[in-house]
């Protein structure tokens, strides 16, 4: 029996940018798609959908429930304008209550798909909770938390985008251990569903504008002591090293208080969290 996820392995580029960004919610209800490609007949009601500015939540839920699955996940950063740092972009059907409480948490440092997705060179990992159950007290505390919001399994992949950064699609499942028929059937339409969401997300971000609704959210602790970091010279691997994750988490956690506090780069984050007070509070 083999231990461990099961990956389908396909010719890809080794992924890179995007921090998962499966710590963020957005409301997505007036996208406007136009001339978009040809999708299967299933996911048409995503189009109209989009076309009449409707809510995408309950279709989506109704799309990746044929699929097999409970609920999905579509994560990515992207720039909307030529030198500018990247935006946090997510949209996801599950509550917004999980979405934040992976944000206070910082649970993209421990969520254990994430080194599954951006470490290898798949475009699809099957996992579910009981592989990683016992390798740490706060994996554990993850998955708890997960499984309360129905996430005990699922199926995760990555791809590419235009502006060179990652872009995360998961679909959640509530069962324990995936019915592998089910997902193996499947496969071509869970790819190419996350493919075409996410280019009706880009469509709807990148051609109109839309900024990021993490704007004005409060920072987390972990988003001020980095920024507290950064604040004093210390370079991102300084603050791997210290802080004992990936010199990408670090970039998020930038990204992610630069978004909300709406700072056209890291040094202008700094000078509003100063400005603010923020690095008062820290030890």
């Amino acid at each position: 029996m083999r231990n461990g996820p099961w990956i389908w392995f396909q010719e890809t580029e080794t992924l890179a940018g995007v921090q998962a960004a499966m710590l963020k919610f957005i409301e997505f209800r007036q996208p406007i798609v136009r001339d978009p490609p040809l999708v299967p007949e299933s996911f048409t009601l995503l189009l109209e959908a989009s076309r009449e500015g409707r809510d995408l939540v309950p279709v989506v839920r109704q799309i990746v429930k044929g699929l097999g699955f409970d609920s999905f996940m579509c994560g990515f950063s992207t720039a909307l304008r030529p030198n500018r740092s990247a935006q946090l972009y997510v949209f996801t059907t599950l509550p917004k209550e999980w979405v934040q409480i992976y944000d206070r948490q910082a649970y993209i440092e421990i969520d254990p798909r994430i080194p599954l997705v951006y470490d290898r060179t798949t475009t699809m990992v099957i996992w579910n909770a009981r592989e990683f159950r016992g390798q740490s007290t706060e994996i554990d505390q993850f998955l708890r938390d997960a499984e309360h919001f129905g996430i005990r399994s699922g199926a995760c992949f990555g791809l590419p985008d235009d502006h060179q950064n990652g872009v995360l699609i998961c679909y959640n499942s509530s069962h324990g251990k995936l019915d592998m028929d089910t997902v193996q059937r499947n496969l071509g339409a869970l790819f190419s569903f996350g493919t075409y969401f996410h280019e009706v997300f880009m469509r709807t971000v990148v051609d109109n504008g839309i900024p990021s609704r993490l704007r004005g959210a409060a920072l987390t602790k972990r988003e001020i002591q980095v920024l507290g970091l950064v604040a004093r010279g210390l370079t991102y691997q300084d603050i791997s090293t210290k802080l004992s994750v990936t010199p990408r988490t670090v970039k998020f956690h930038v990204d992610s208080a630069r978004t909300k506090m709406c700072a056209l780069n890291r040094q202008e984050a700094v000078a509003l969290a100063v400005k603010a007070g923020l690095f008062d509070v820290l030890p």
